[in-house]
């Protein structure tokens, strides 16, 4: 079953309108026609054997978190019991404040029956802040494609 969101319903950050399908039994809010129609197309390879997994906004960290001061850099999986969980820094006493890691979601991470994985970004234009992502994704996980389908 298909829901429309009408415009103007809500706090307007996109010019897309929302779709919702159910997803395994549960609603699910696409932030476009586009995507919504992909989903589709995909549930439909799933059916015909083409496709064994679709998964939903697969999320991919491209830069850990960390805390800097004095010229050293602290990253949270390498120091995590003796500096994240203090909040001061180790030379000086200072606080250290906490840079968030960068993450890249991706709309679809599909899985074919022969193994290999894609990655699916639906796009009606590219921004700057996703190419540079797409450029950092690519770098780190050279072994996965990254499809960008334009609409």
């Amino acid at each position: 079953m298909i829901w429309h969101k009408k415009r103007g319903t809500g706090p307007r950050v996109k010019n897309a309108q929302k779709t919702t399908l159910d997803v395994d039994g549960q609603p699910h809010t696409f932030p476009s026609k586009a995507e919504a129609a992909r989903y589709l197309q995909l549930k439909c390879l799933e059916k015909a054997g083409i496709v064994t997994r679709i998964e939903l906004q697969p999320e991919f960290e491209l830069q850990p978190a960390y805390k800097k001061c004095h010229g050293v850099v602290f990253t949270y999986e390498e120091d995590y019991k003796r500096l994240f969980k203090k909040a001061t820094c180790p030379v000086c006493g200072k606080k250290m404040p906490l840079t968030r890691a960068i993450t890249y979601v991706a709309d679809f991470r599909v899985t074919y029956t022969d193994g290999h994985q894609e990655l699916e970004d639906i796009k009606g234009f590219s921004t700057e802040i996703f190419l540079l992502k797409k450029k950092l994704f690519e770098f780190k996980y050279p072994d996965l494609t990254l499809d960008v389908v334009k609409v």
